[in-house]
C-alpha cells in the first residue's frame, strides 16, 4: 500500500474516533438531563390527585376522626382555635396567681417580645392566631403529641404570600393535629408544618423558635413577659387537663405508621433536621449534660439549654440557629423513621 493510503486510513480513524467522542458526549449530556428531569417529576410526583382533582401527599384514608367536629376559629365550636379577639395578656405576677410552679408553658422571644402560651389553656385550643411585633404568628400546640410548634402565619397564593388563620379540622395524621387554613381549606399537619391535602398541597410553612419550659424556671428570669389571659371569652376548663395521665402511660389512643420501642414512646425529645438529615435529642439527657455538641452529616452543632429551659441548637461554624421539635419520641419518630436518635449511634 502507498504511504498516501496509510495517511488517508490515519485520518479516517482520527476522524472516526472524534465522531464517537462527540456522539458519547451528546449521549451522557443527554442522559443526565434525562435523569435530571426523572428526578425532578419524582420529586413532584409525591402530590397525587384524587379523581375530583383534589391534590394530597397524604392519602386521605390514613386522616382519621380525632372525635370533635371541624373547629371554628374565634367561634365555638369543635376544638376552637383562638382568633385576635380571644387573645389577651396579662402580666407574670397576675399569671402566678392561677399558673403552678411546675406547669408547663410554651414560651416565645420573638423580635425582643417575650410571650408565654400555658398549657392550660392550648389544650382546650391547640391554635392560637397571635400577632407578634407586628407579624402573624401561628401558636400550635397537640396534646397527643406533646407538641408545642410555632410558624409564620402565612401561606402562598398565586405567588403571592398571604395572611391566613388557622383552625383544628377535627382529623388526625399519625395521632397528630391536623390544622386547616381559612383561605383555601388546605389541610395540614402540626408536625412539620406541610399541607398534605388541598390546594395548597406541598407548601411547608416557616417554623419560629419556640420552648416548653416549667413556670418556675421561666418566670425567676422572665419577669416581664406577657403571659396569655384566662379570659378568652370561651368557658373551658382551664387548670383541668382532660387527657389526665396519658402523657405518662405508654399507650397511644390513636394509631401510628411507623413505631420505635428503643426508648418510652412518650419520652420528651427534641428533632432537628440538617439538609434532609434527622435526628433527636432526649430532653433528659440534656438537662443532665447541659451542653451537647454533635456532628451531623458534617454539619457540627451545639445544643445547650439554660436554665429557664430554653434550648438553643445553632450550627458551630455559622452561628446560625437551628430550629427544633418538641414532640414525644413516637410522634417524631412516626413522621421521620429515618431520624437518628442520640447515644443509640
Amino acid at each position: 500500500m502507498k504511504k498516501s493510503n496509510y495517511k488517508h486510513t490515519w485520518l479516517f480513524a482520527i476522524f472516526i474516533l472524534l465522531v464517537l467522542t462527540v456522539l458519547t458526549l451528546l449521549f451522557f449530556t443527554q442522559n443526565n438531563k434525562i435523569k435530571e428531569k426523572v428526578n425532578y417529576e419524582s420529586n413532584n410526583s409525591e402530590i397525587k390527585t384524587l379523581s375530583d382533582g383534589t391534590k394530597y401527599l397524604v392519602d386521605p384514608s390514613k386522616i382519621g376522626s380525632g372525635g370533635p367536629p371541624k373547629g371554628g376559629i374565634g367561634v365555638d365550636r369543635g376544638i376552637p382555635a383562638l382568633a385576635e379577639k380571644n387573645i389577651k395578656f396579662v402580666s407574670v405576677e397576675e399569671a402566678d396567681e392561677w399558673i403552678e410552679d411546675n406547669e408547663l408553658v410554651l414560651a416565645l422571644n420573638y423580635k425582643g417580645v417575650e410571650r408565654v402560651y400555658p398549657l392550660q389553656i392550648l389544650v382546650w385550643h391547640e391554635i392560637a392566631n397571635d400577632n407578634v411585633a407586628g407579624d402573624p404568628i401561628l401558636i400550635t400546640y397537640c396534646p397527643l403529641c406533646g407538641s408545642g410548634i410555632a410558624y409564620e402565619r402565612k401561606i402562598e397564593i398565586n405567588g403571592e404570600k398571604i395572611e391566613t388563620r388557622f383552625g383544628t379540622s377535627g382529623k388526625l395524621y399519625n395521632s397528630n393535629l391536623v390544622m386547616y387554613d381559612e383561605e383555601t381549606d388546605t389541610y395540614w399537619q402540626q408536625i412539620d408544618g406541610k399541607a398534605i391535602i388541598g390546594e395548597l398541597t406541598g407548601q411547608e410553612l416557616k417554623e419560629i423558635s419556640i420552648d416548653t419550659v416549667v413556670w418556675r424556671d421561666w418566670k425567676s428570669s422572665h419577669k416581664n413577659s406577657e403571659v396569655l389571659s384566662q379570659e378568652t371569652g370561651f368557658s373551658r376548663q382551664y387548670g383541668r387537663d382532660p387527657y389526665g395521665n396519658y402523657y405518662e402511660d405508654s399507650f397511644l389512643i390513636f394509631d401510628v405508621e411507623n413505631r420505635d420501642d428503643r426508648i418510652h414512646p412518650k419520652t420528651v425529645v427534641l428533632g432537628i433536621e440538617i439538609e434532609g438529615n434527622y435526628k433527636a435529642y432526649r430532653e433528659d439527657d440534656l438537662i443532665k449534660e447541659k451542653v451537647i455538641e454533635d456532628e451531623i452529616d458534617g454539619v457540627r452543632i451545639r445544643i445547650e439549654r439554660g436554665n429557664d429551659g430554653i434550648v438553643k441548637i445553632e450550627n458551630i461554624e455559622t452561628e446560625e440557629e437551628i430550629v427544633k421539635e418538641r414532640d414525644f419520641w413516637f410522634a417524631w419518630y412516626a413522621f421521620h423513621p429515618e431520624t437518628e436518635l442520640y447515644g443509640f449511634e
